[in-house]
């Protein structure tokens, strides 16, 4: 997937990793009008009213960096059934840990026939930052997306004039049906 290139990212706040300290700082990240514009364009929506994130940001251990807080947004999309529009409330953890390329910190633990170890429950990998800064906007504005409702629906709208074939009309054709004369040809 091509990285997005700086003046593509509608909502930034860059971090230096070297100014980060041991003891986590707050930072309360806003949108401003124009950000909001392209986050609803970004994020295919109508609009994005507000996008707020109260975020800790502190070492991990060594060389590591995470980043963990809400993020909280009211945006505007429209309905999968009537095209009206539907107002949508966000409120999202965020918890991401960034280390360094080419870190040991980042390596992807393995049993002993050397197959990946999944934790579904566990905490997610490592993202992997290069430079001396990590992209703090970027990281609220991917938890928010990941908190759109991707099938909006106004309040009491259901689907209708939908019918469904029933289980009848369902029947697969045999796929021997052509070869069933084939010997009678001959």
């Amino acid at each position: 997937m091509k990285k997005p290139v700086k003046d593509e990212v509608p909502f930034s706040y860059d971090v230096k990793v070297g100014h980060i300290s041991a003891n986590p700082v707050t930072v309360n990240l806003e949108a401003d009008a124009a950000e909001r514009v392209g986050l609803a364009r970004l994020w295919n929506v109508v609009s994005v009213e507000a996008l707020t994130a109260e975020l800790q940001i502190g070492k991990w251990k060594k060389d590591g960096v995470r980043i963990r807080g809400r993020v909280h947004a009211r945006l505007t999309q429209s309905c999968v059934v009537t095209l009206d529009p539907v107002e949508s409330a966000i409120d999202e953890p965020v918890d991401q840990i960034f280390v360094p390329e080419g870190s040991k910190l980042a390596r992807i633990v393995t049993d002993e026939r050397g197959e990946m170890v999944l934790d579904p429950d566990g905490p997610d990998m490592p993202e992997m930052f290069t430079g001396d800064t990590i992209d703090a906007g970027a990281v609220v504005t991917e938890f928010a997306a990941m908190a759109i409702d991707p099938y909006p629906r106004k309040p009491g709208i259901a689907f209708s004039g939908h019918i469904e074939d029933s289980a009848e009309k369902d029947v697969r054709p045999n796929p021997f049906a052509a070869l069933k004369d084939w010997k009678k040809g001959e």
